[in-house]
């Protein structure tokens, strides 16, 4: 979504590399991009104003100073701008003392509150609550079986004594619903309620209706981020008309320019407290503003990374498959090992997504977009055509081996072979990252150092090949080639050969092609 704004303010910052201190007239050509930037971005004007005029303030002042050189210093500057305008501090659910807590959305019509209302009930379930969905939406068509469906996904109880389709009272239906929280135990009330499709008197009177009935702990204010400029105008409505703690921005994944995400905190005072990024009812999470910067600024996420790494992974397993890769060379981890680490990798989302949250992925996005999922659905398909004994020692793959595996899997066998080199080469470079020490470079801390080879003495005269046929200009033979160190399974293999091994590394054909290799 921030893709065009990201790419603008890389630009913009990319002039000024290189550049020991900045004139006036650099940080007021900065400031015009920068509001350009936004402006493209469809940003409400009254923030791109404020937020200019503060990071050219800044600018020009003593911060230009410090330890930074003055490029880094204008990146820093944006970033914390863009921390305050997204909300600043990170604010999540205030839990009432005496249960159940009370959650009212509110919103207009397609901008996903009912499919939010189950997501946000999978994360309350995830933080140790007990939630109730409740169908005060009785207007649109279906919207109580929705609902249902959705909440049977998320594994949480709907409260839905009304059919809906224009049947029956939200109001009662709200009131009722805390009750039933009371008798059943439930300590999360979640009051999903109707929309329109633009404001409404009728639309406006109802929910206060239900925020009067019910008296929530918290109203959350859900608005489709691919609406641009008209986000900032709704939430206005609503802040007027009914009131909200804090919003809720779903379809983040959109190829929309983003400027509601950027403009609605600032404009409405109330934190962005949730964000919702595709279809999944997982695909849902807390509203980190300085997050979001980052990534903004392409700079990556690596702390959403790690999060959702400590929630896919698991630690036993996971400690297992590192200890294996830092004894003997790493020859205990098999390809059983990392089918299982590739298992749960994927289990955190699309390949694309988690590319794209390391630091300096923004000049391969089109690569990483472009990344086909079923190239790591073939090496699946290979090693599960294995037998458990080839997963577990692949230097016993011969010819008919490979010829078996590549038929189960309806590939090739230079796929198989393909993937078994790559295995052999990758566990020998991960094995001495595992060990504190870079291939072809000294070790790290903490790793055990090597006295360096001392250089041969040269020699005088005139220096004599001693093969014969180098010696007459024909070339040398080649050496023959072992067909298991063909695979990479020599265990003496030595840095140098190493070192040519990670040089020949070649990534799956169709990721190399991606990315430009």
């Amino acid at each position: 979504m921030f893709d065009t704004l990201s790419d603008r303010l890389a630009a913009t910052f990319k002039n000024l590399r290189g550049k020991t201190r900045l004139s006036e007239a650099d940080i007021d050509a900065t400031a015009r991009e920068i509001r350009v930037a936004l402006l493209e971005a469809d940003v409400n004007l009254a923030v791109v104003r404020d937020f200019v005029a503060k990071v050219r303030e800044r600018a020009k002042g003593a911060e230009l100073t410090g330890a930074l050189n003055p490029s880094q210093a204008i990146v820093k500057i944006v970033d914390e701008e863009l921390v305050a305008i997204l909300g600043g501090d990170t604010r999540t659910i205030r839990f009432a003392k005496n249960p159940p807590t009370v959650i009212m959305l509110a919103g207009l019509q397609g901008a996903g509150k009912t499919t939010l209302a189950g997501k946000l009930a999978l994360w309350l379930k995830s933080q140790g609550r007990s939630p109730l969905l409740v169908a005060a939406d009785l207007q649109r068509p279906n919207a109580v079986n929705q609902l249902q469906v959705v909440g049977q996904r998320a594994g949480v109880q709907v409260f839905a004594p009304e059919p809906g389709n224009g049947v029956g009272d939200p109001v009662a239906v709200a009131k009722a619903s805390i009750l039933e929280a009371q008798r059943r135990l439930f300590d999360v009330v979640v009051v999903d309620t109707a929309g329109r499709l633009g404001i409404d008197a009728d639309l406006m009177q109802q929910a206060a209706d239900i925020r009067d009935a019910v008296s929530p702990d918290e109203v959350l204010f859900v608005v489709d981020a691919m609406i641009g400029q008209d986000a900032v105008n709704t939430a206005n409505a609503f802040a007027e008309g009914v009131g909200f703690d804090g919003v809720v921005l779903t379809k983040l994944d959109g190829d929309a320019r983003g400027g509601a995400a950027l403009s609605i905190a600032r404009a409405t005072g109330k934190p962005i407290m949730f964000a919702s990024n595709g279809e999944a009812l997982t695909e849902f999470d807390v509203f980190h503003p300085d997050r979001m910067a980052s990534r903004i600024l392409g700079m990556g996420d690596v702390l959403t990374l790690i999060e959702q790494a400590e929630k896919t992974f698991d630690a036993e397993q996971s400690a297992k498959a590192a200890a294996k890769l830092t004894s003997k060379e790493g020859r205990d981890f098999s390809l059983a090992d990392f089918l299982q680490q590739m298992q749960m990798v994927r289990k955190m989302g699309p390949l694309s997504k988690i590319f794209g949250m390391l630091p300096g992925m923004g000049e391969f996005k089109d690569q990483i977009n472009n990344i086909d999922e079923r190239e790591v659905d073939r090496l699946e398909a290979i090693i599960h055509s294995m037998t458990p004994a080839e997963r577990d020692d692949p230097k016993i793959i011969d010819g008919s081996r490979r010829a078996r595996i590549a038929k189960g899997a309806g590939v090739q066998v230079s796929d198989v072979n393909g993937l078994v080199n790559r295995f052999f080469e990758a566990r020998k470079m991960m094995s001495s990252l595992a060990g504190g020490k870079m291939p072809g470079m000294p070790g790290l801390p903490g790793s055990a150092k090597k006295a360096p080879a001392k250089a041969a003495p040269k020699k005088k005269g005139h220096k004599v090949s001693g093969n014969p046929a180098k010696r007459n200009g024909a070339p040398a033979a080649a050496p023959a080639v072992d067909a298991g160190a063909a695979f990479g399974a020599d265990p003496a293999m030595d840095e140098k050969a190493l070192q040519e091994a990670m040089q020949n590394f070649q990534l799956p054909s169709n990721l190399r092609d991606r990315l430009g290799r």
